[in-house]
């Protein structure tokens, strides 16, 4: 396909320079006879007059430079027109494109733009909210408010709120409702995943799929702190959970995939949706969107 490509920049996401980016876009494409266009992305994420230029001059591609939640509120927004999506990962975890393996170097990723293919990719519904990448509850959440309202960003700015808030933090009651069974545990946090990871390449989902009409469920359930550090952090990172679609009472992850679960928050534990705080919500019905959209992804991915 030919390429007809609108770059829509977050000036603001993951503390990094965006003036160079700028630049180098314009070097690259200086030797390729690609026609495009460069915007800033929108915080409200409003995308009437991209959507009316795809709409009008026929744009086809539409690369988001930004971190997931950039990329959710531009796919939530262009989804139905009939466009692919690639990503330049400019944020402070870049979930989505670390799963998808598009690569943090923005010339790399550029070429990656020029030159992969793009792959039908699953997202989200929350109750009414969209999500592309990742949905939390409870302790990750808590971090993903108070990120937000921090003026620095960045991983070492996330990391220092996920230390101050892992000695503060306890533990919530959640009800659920998945793959015909319910239960009840006290939880740290829920991780509901389409892509295998927080961001950073620290991998939450081993199993997960960005294509596979799954979501995948990891329930952090109410133990030592000392062993979440020592021994369940160790195994996300290394991406050792696997507990598939089983509920052992000494397991301390709880690991499930299911096209749908409804959880029962009656604390309102914090929500979040693709690292973005979506308030405090009762009860969460969330549902996979098989196919969804199309993601540009290296061909050797």
């Amino acid at each position: 396909m030919s390429r007809k490509i609108v770059f829509l920049i977050n000036p603001i996401s993951g503390g990094r320079n965006k003036a160079k980016l700028k630049t180098l876009i314009e070097k690259r494409l200086s030797n390729a006879p690609i026609p495009y266009c460069i915007m800033p992305t929108d915080v409200h994420g409003e995308y009437a007059e991209v959507s009316e230029i795809i709409k009008n001059e026929h744009y086809n591609c539409v690369v988001i430079c930004g971190g997931d939640g950039s990329v959710n509120q531009a796919v939530k927004a262009l989804r139905n027109h009939p466009v692919q999506f690639g990503i330049i990962p400019m944020g402070s975890g870049n979930g989505l494109a670390f799963a998808a393996g598009i690569p943090s170097s923005p010339i790399k990723a550029i070429e990656v733009i020029l030159n992969g293919n793009a792959f039908d990719t699953d997202a989200f519904w929350l109750n009414e909210h969209f999500g592309c990448m990742l949905s939390g509850v409870g302790f990750d959440a808590i971090i993903a408010h108070d990120f937000s309202k921090q003026k620095k960003r960045g991983l070492s700015a996330y990391l220092k709120r996920c230390l101050y808030h892992f000695f503060k933090s306890g533990t919530f009651s959640f009800s659920f409702e998945i793959n015909n069974h319910t239960f009840t545990e006290n939880c740290y946090f829920i991780s509901v995943a389409n892509s295998n990871q927080f961001g950073n390449h620290v991998t939450i989902a081993p199993k997960a799929s960005l294509n596979d009409g799954m979501l995948d469920v990891v329930v952090v359930k109410k133990m030592n702190k000392i062993r979440l550090l020592a021994e369940i952090a160790w195994q996300i990172k290394m991406g050792k959970v696997t507990v598939p679609n089983t509920r052992k009472n000494n397991s301390a992850i709880l690991y499930f995939q299911s096209n749908y679960i409804t959880i029962n928050n009656p604390q309102k534990a914090p929500v979040h949706i693709d690292g973005e705080p979506a308030g405090n919500i009762e009860k969460l019905s969330i549902q996979i969107i098989p196919s969804a959209f199309k993601l540009i992804q290296p061909t050797s991915f």
